[in-house]
Formats: structure tokens, sequence, C-alpha cells
């Protein structure tokens, strides 16, 4: 575990049992060691009255939190932190080694059943079993070839929410149980099936707490009743934001309680300032939706039912004084039916789908945001020509018949007004957007824990990608709100501001600016671009050649390797072509170009045929046939380009076991 980690959360009565067992649990000295200053202060300033925010929190002088006895919680709904992993020849055994339970959790390897047991199995020089620790169990993943285990080998404590402990998955695991497999069919799937696996345990930015939801912001978790409080976290849990929420149902459907620990993909950042006197805690948290979740390029716009691709909401906490106030703001793609699929070229072609449908999808995703956040202010920064200038105009024609005080639609031209260098003019945006801010509030609490205001609307920020230029301008209204919530509580005067203080405005910049990098390589494999002027507040020719060498490296992947990422994310959220019984992906038709494309044997026979070109260009000064051969050579290399550039959507990676409806 990392230095500097917070684990504040064990009950009292869990501390009780601990302590009674602590001469047989090596776990325990492991899970409290770990409390640093920052975080001990931190975690004081959450003290509130109200069931997750009441939980208040003693600091003992060694540094170990305890929690309120009066909010003793069941020890049966507490997850399970520590698990020894022992990987026998015929089954896995997890064995809880924080003191929670007494029974240990038997996968089978051969067919992935699962059941509690109340002893090891016998072990002999023979048998040798693996053993590591592992931190949690992400969930299981049943298909026809066997079953697939996913467990975090590895964390890192980042923080704390609410005074609770929040860790990001550093480290996963795959546990195949397919042991049975027979016939060469089963096993080609499997090899096939393995990729997949491969590229899942490759995946970012996963976040999770053993004992606070996670999935909700701070308004909602406040506002929520103690009996929902109450249920296990998986069960508290908003579905758009629980990534692992398919892969839980195998372990819901035998009741494996301790063991479902939910996950939320996005980021969580926070720094801890001085200004003047006092001390400020800044947390930026993103959740991503997992309802149209994907890569850049294969995923855009929204599906039928108004899930929007790239959807994320973002969520500032500020702490000072005893006062805690958040404000969250969301981005998404253009929430109707649209596509972008890469074909080679460097920016394929916008394709609207179904344009009768756009206005109903649209309102289906509005309408959402309304009942989760309130009013909402659709802020669109595409560019008014071109390709983008026609997935506006059909934006703001869907838009146009919801429209009213509680949705407005403000369409500002990024690239127009700001340019690659004068972000600055995005001072003439916030302008037309102050009042609305204001009227949306934010969520303040005061130093009792009382709520004194609450958010009541919010902003929703999309350009092409919504990474580059919505996270630039997500960053410059995340800044005014911060200032206007600093002046509420007194630590800023009236007109004070951030850049005032400049090691806070040095270290809230790197906040928003690894809050983008987080967002844009999940879905579009590489840091934000303009990512220096949100690190440093201005745009640098470094910052220019980085943007270059992104866009190149996006080039790459979305043609040559999200094929393959995107069929690992659908296959982990249950989204794949299947027969009745959900596991095998359709065949492709016999003969198909597509079965035979391949881009790297294009490459390699333009590049055999220029080789040869060449070397029969060098030979036609003494033999006028080189000159022939030479011609030919041209000839094939030409034609071979030709033919690639003209079917260019065959020869990318393309995802295999899941096309989107539109």
């Amino acid at each position: 575990m990392t230095a500097g980690c917070l684990l504040s959360t064990l009950p009292p009565s869990v501390n009780r049992r601990l302590n009674s067992r602590v001469q047989g649990s090596r776990s325990l000295p492991l899970q409290l060691n770990c409390v640093s200053p920052i975080a001990s202060k931190a975690i004081l300033t959450w003290g509130m009255d109200r069931s997750l925010f009441s939980r208040r929190t003693v600091v003992h002088a060694q540094g170990f939190p305890i929690m309120d006895a009066a909010n003793d919680a069941n020890p049966s709904s507490k997850l399970h932190t520590r698990l020894r992993l022992w990987e026998f020849t015929d089954r896995y055994i997890f064995e809880p080694i924080d003191g929670l339970a007494d029974l240990y959790l038997s996968v089978n390897r051969s067919s992935g059943s699962m059941n509690l047991v109340d002893e090891l199995p016998p072990r002999s020089p023979s048998t040798n079993p693996k053993v590591r620790t592992v931190y949690g169990v992400i969930g299981a993943l049943k298909l026809a070839v066997g079953s697939y285990f996913l467990v975090i080998t590895d964390r890192d404590c980042v923080g704390s929410y609410l005074g609770h402990a929040i860790f990001k998955v550093t480290g996963l695991k795959v546990l195949p149980c397919n042991d049975s497999l027979n016939t060469s069919a089963e096993q080609k799937m499997e090899s096939e099936i393995s990729e997949l696996m491969d590229a899942a345990e490759r995946t970012i930015g996963l976040y999770f707490s053993y004992d606070i939801n996670l999935t909700l912001n701070s308004q909602r978790l406040y506002d929520l009743g103690d009996e929902f409080k109450s249920r296990p976290l998986w069960r508290q849990a908003e579905p758009r934001f629980l990534w692992n929420s398919y892969l839980l149902e195998p372990l819901i459907e035998n009741k494996l309680d301790q063991y479902l620990l939910p996950v939320i993909q996005g980021s969580f950042q926070n720094i801890h300032a001085e200004v003047g006197s006092e001390k400020v805690d800044v947390t930026l948290i993103a959740r991503r939706c997992t309802g149209r979740i994907g890569t850049r390029m294969w995923r855009r716009g929204a599906d039928p039912e108004g899930y929007a691709a790239n959807f994320v909401e973002s969520e500032q906490i500020v702490q000072s004084k005893g006062y805690t106030a958040s404000y969250v703001q969301v981005r998404g793609s253009m929430p109707f039916l649209w596509e972008q699929i890469v074909d080679l070229t460097y920016k394929p072609s916008f394709d609207v789908v179904r344009q009768e449908e756009a206005p109903h999808v649209l309102e289906r995703h509005f309408n959402d945001l309304q009942k989760k956040y309130g009013a909402i202010l659709a802020v669109d920064l595409v560019n008014t020509h071109g390709g983008e200038g026609r997935l506006r105009e059909r934006y703001a024609k869907s838009i146009e018949p919801i429209l009213s005080e509680d949705i407005r639609y403000v369409h500002f031209d990024f690239h127009r007004i700001c340019g690659h260098i004068h972000f600055e003019h995005l001072s003439q945006l916030y302008d037309q957007i102050e009042d609305y801010l204001k009227k949306h509030r934010y969520f303040l609490l005061n130093d009792k824990g009382e709520k004194i205001q609450e958010q009541v609307g919010t902003v929703r920020t999309n350009c092409i990608d919504c990474l580059d230029r919505t996270n630039v301008t997500q960053s410059m209204i995340g800044r005014r709100i911060l200032e206007s919530q600093l002046q509420r509580v007194g630590v800023f005067g009236v007109n004070d501001t951030i850049s005032k203080y400049p090691a806070f405005d040095a270290s809230y910049k790197v906040l928003w600016a690894n809050h983008g990098d987080a967002i844009s390589i999940q879905y579009s494999g590489t840091p934000a671009l303009k990512g220096d002027f949100v690190r440093y507040g201005k745009r640098s020719a470094q910052g220019i050649l980085n943007d270059l060498q992104y866009s190149l490296a996006r080039y790459y992947l979305n043609n040559f390797a999200d094929g393959t990422k995107q069929d690992a994310m659908d296959l982990l959220q249950g989204r794949y072509i299947t027969s009745v019984s959900r596991d095998i992906a359709a065949p492709s038709k016999a003969g198909s170009l597509e079965n035979y494309a391949s881009a790297r044997l294009a490459f390699a026979l333009v590049s055999g045929a220029f080789m040869f070109m060449m070397m029969s260009l060098r030979q036609a000064r003494n033999d006028g046939r080189h000159l022939l051969l030479s011609v030919l050579w041209a000839g094939l290399c030409i034609g071979i380009t030709h033919f690639v550039r003209t079917n260019g959507r065959v020869f990318t990676n393309r995802p295999r076991i899941y096309q989107s409806r539109h």
C-alpha cells in the first residue's frame, strides 16, 4: 500500500473484532498504517451531521482514525479489503485476511462455479499452489468458452472522499476458468478471447472505495435517506457510472455480498494548498458513463436510448474553514445519431444517421439530464463551417423544440474566436453564461454540516471529441465557480482571484490538466491537446509540438488499434453479438474482403513494390528492360495504394464482436 493513504472507515464493531483477533490477523498493521498529516486534517473537515456525512472522525495521536460508535455498521456488509489468492490446479481459493470473515471463496477452474468453503484444500509438496495477495474481485465474465475472473492485484490510495479512502487500480489480472476446453474450435475461440482479456488487463482509470459510494456526487449522497445508505454499496450505486455492473452479476447471483466491489472509470485528483492563513483542499472527480462507453472513433454521438458517447460527470469539491462546496458539470458527445468511421484518411467524414430520429434521441438525453441535474445549459464548441458546421446545424435544429427556461443552448465557435493560442478569449463565453451559472448555484455545507445551498442546474459542454476544447472550457468554468465559493466562505476577498496566489494557481492548473489527460487517454489513447494552456495558462511551442505528436498517435491508434480495444470494452460491459447463449460472435461472410484485408500486408506489399521499383531504376541506365520493370513496379505500388485507400474502412482495425446499432 502506498504511503499517505487514509483508511478511515472501519466501524467500531469491526475494530473490536479485529482487536480480539489481532494475534491471528497479519493484515491489521497494513490496514491502519498510512495516514498523512494532510489527509488527517482533510478528513476532519468532513465531519457532518448526516449519516454518510455524519461519521465524525477522531484521529489518535498515532494518526489512526476511528468512527463514532453511533454509526456502527453491520460487519457482514463490509467489503473484503485484502484477500490471499491460492491458485490450485483445479480451483482458485480466495482467503479473506482482513478479519471480516472465516469462509473462503472457491472458484472451479473448469466450470467457473463459485461456492463458500470452510477450509483450504489439503496441500502437499506436489501441489505447491501459487499464492498472491489481491485487493478485491472486480467481477466475472461468463462465456461459452469458460469464465474469466478479474481481480485487483495492486492499488494506490489517492485520497479521501467524504472521509473515506479512495483507491486507484494499478494492477489488474484475469483468471481464466476454462480448463475443460477440448475441441479445436473452442481452443481457437479461447485464443481470440484471451487477446481481448489481455486488452482488458490494460484498462486504466479505475477507482473504488471499500466504504463509500463513489458513483454518486456529494449532493446526491447528502440527500439520500438513512435506509438507502444502509444498503450494500453495489445496491446504492448509480448504474450509469458503475463500470463493473455486468461483471458483478455472477457474484450477485451467488449472493457474495462481501465481494461485490463497485468500481468507476474516470479520474480522482486532489490538491492541498495554503491561501493566506487558510488551508484549502480541492478534489476533482471524473465519473465516466458506461451507457455508450468506447473509443474515440468507434463511439460517437448517442444511441437510440439517448446515451451519449464520452459522457463524463466532473465534480469539483473544495473544503476550507469547515465549509464544503461542490460543483458538478458534464460533458458528452452531441446527443443524436452520428458517426465518423475510420477509413485511413486523417479526418474521416461525419455522417448523421437517421436524421428524422435526432429530435427524439436528443429529447430523451436531455430529459434524463434534467432528472439528474435540474436545469441544463448546453454549451456547443464546434466549428460553424465544414463537417462540424453540419453537425452543429443538426444539433441546434434538433434541440430547438425543447428549449425552455430549464434547457438553454449556447454555441461558441472555439476555433474561430480563440484560434490555437488566444484561449483568454474564453472570457467572451463566460460573459454569455455567467447569469446561468449564478442561477444554477452550487452545493454548500456550513461548518456544522448543514446544507445552506444546493446546485439546481449544470453546464453540459461538448466539442467533437469532448476532450480538448471541452477541457479548456470546463477548467475555466471550474475556476470561476471556485473563486465564487472561496469568496463566499471568506477565504478570498470580494475581488480576489486564484491567480493572486501563484502556488495555488499553479497547483489548480495542474489539477485540471491531469483531469483532462485522464479522460482523454481513456477515450482517445493520448493526453489532451491544448494541455499546455490548462497546465501553465499559456500556449507554448513545446505544447504545439506535443499536440502534433498526440494527433499522429491518435491517427495510428484510431485506425490500427482501437477496434480490439473497443471489443474488450464491449465484452466487459456485456455487449456483444451473440447466439441465444449470448456467447458467440457472429461469423463474417465467407470469401468477403474483410476476411483477408490487412493493413500490415498492404503496407508490406506497397513497401516491397516501392523497393523493387527503386532497384530497377538504379539498373535502368545499363539495361532498358529495368526501366520497363520500374514502371511496372510503380504501377503496382500505385494500384495497391489506390485499392487500400478506396477500401480504407476494411483495412482498419475494426470491432468484431459488437456493432453499434447506428
